[in-house]
C-alpha cells in the first residue's frame, strides 16, 4: 500500500516509535522534529525498512515555517495521514511552586497551537480530495485538570476539544479524525514526572496501540481504559471531592 504520512515530534518518544512502525516500502514519511541528530537517526531506520523520508527540522510553534513545509509536502505527496504528536510538559516543583506564566504559555504554544499549525495548512487540500486522516496525540490529562500540571492539562484539553470539533466538521468530507488520549508510557518526558505512574507501559506498546487504533480509523483511542475512566469520573463527581482526591495524588515535574 502506498501512503504519505506526516508525524510531528518524530525525533524521539512516541513519534519516533510510530515512525518505525509505519516504515515500510511504499510509505513516504514526513518527519518533523527539532533535534537534528535524533531525527536523522529515526529517518535512517525508516529508510532501512524501505520507506522514503522527508525531514523538517522545525519547531511546530513556528506557524509560518510549518505552513510552508506542510503545504510543500502535501503538494509533492498528498497526505493520507497526519499525526500531530509534538508536545512538551512542564509543571509544579517539588515544593508546590507554580510552573509560572512562561511555562504555561510554552505548553499551549507547542502542544495546542503546534497541532493547529500542523493540521490547518493542509485541511483545505484534504477536504478538496475528500480523503485523509488526522490523528491528535492528546492525553488522559485532558479529561480533568490536575493540580501538578495546569498548563499541560489545559493544552491537552484544548487539543482534545479541537480534535473532537474537527471530527464532526470533517466527516462529511471523508476525513477521519482520531483523538488519542494515552496515559503514562516510558519516555524522557515521562521521566520528568516524580510520583506514582499507574499502568505505565513501554513506548513501543503505546505506539502499537496508537497505530492499531489509527489503522481502524477509531474516533477515540484511550489507554489505559481504567485510568481514562477514573479521570472522567473525577470530572463527574462534585468538584470539591474531585479536587480533594487529586490534591492528595502527590506529584511534581522535575526541571528539564
Amino acid at each position: 500500500m502506498v501512503m504519505n504520512i506526516v508525524i510531528t515530534g518524530a525525533s524521539n518518544g512516541l513519534g519516533a516509535a510510530l515512525a518505525r512502525l509505519y516504515a515500510r516500502p511504499g510509505i513516504t514519511l514526513g518527519l518533523i522534529g527539532r533535534d537534528h541528530a535524533r531525527l536523522d537517526a529515526v529517518a535512517a531506520e525508516a529508510r532501512a525498512a524501505g520507506a522514503l523520508t522527508v525531514l523538517g527540522y522545525i519547531d511546530v510553534s513556528d506557524a509560518a515555517t510549518m505552513k510552508t513545509w506542510m503545504q510543500a509536502f502535501d503538494l509533492a505527496a498528498p497526505i493520507d495521514l497526519v499525526i500531530a504528536n509534538a508536545g512538551i510538559s512542564r509543571g509544579t516543583s517539588a515544593d508546590g511552586t507554580p510552573e509560572g506564566l512562561d511555562a504555561v504559555t510554552e505548553q499551549i504554544r507547542v502542544n495546542l497551537l503546534g497541532a493547529a499549525n500542523t493540521i490547518e495548512p493542509v485541511m483545505a487540500a484534504m477536504r478538496a480530495r475528500r480523503h485523509g486522516q488526522i490523528g491528535l496525540i492528546t492525553s488522559i490529562a485532558g479529561f480533568r485538570g490536575l493540580p501538578y500540571s495546569p498548563g499541560y492539562c489545559a493544552s491537552k484539553a484544548g487539543m482534545r476539544a479541537y480534535g473532537e470539533a474537527l471530527r464532526a466538521a470533517l466527516r462529511p468530507f471523508g476525513i477521519a479524525v482520531s483523538v488519542v488520549s494515552p496515559g503514562f508510557f516510558e519516555t524522557e518526558m515521562t521521566n520528568q514526572f516524580r510520583g506514582s505512574k499507574p499502568f505505565m507501559i513501554s513506548v513501543g506498546r503505546a505506539a502499537s496501540i496508537t497505530k492499531r487504533g489509527l489503522d481502524a480509523r477509531r474516533s477515540r483511542i484511550v489507554y489505559p481504559q481504567l485510568l481514562g475512566l477514573a479521570l472522567r469520573l473525577a470530572d463527574l463527581i462534585p468538584a470539591w471531592l474531585g479536587d480533594l482526591i487529586l490534591r492528595n495524588f502527590r506529584f511534581h515535574i522535575a526541571p528539564r
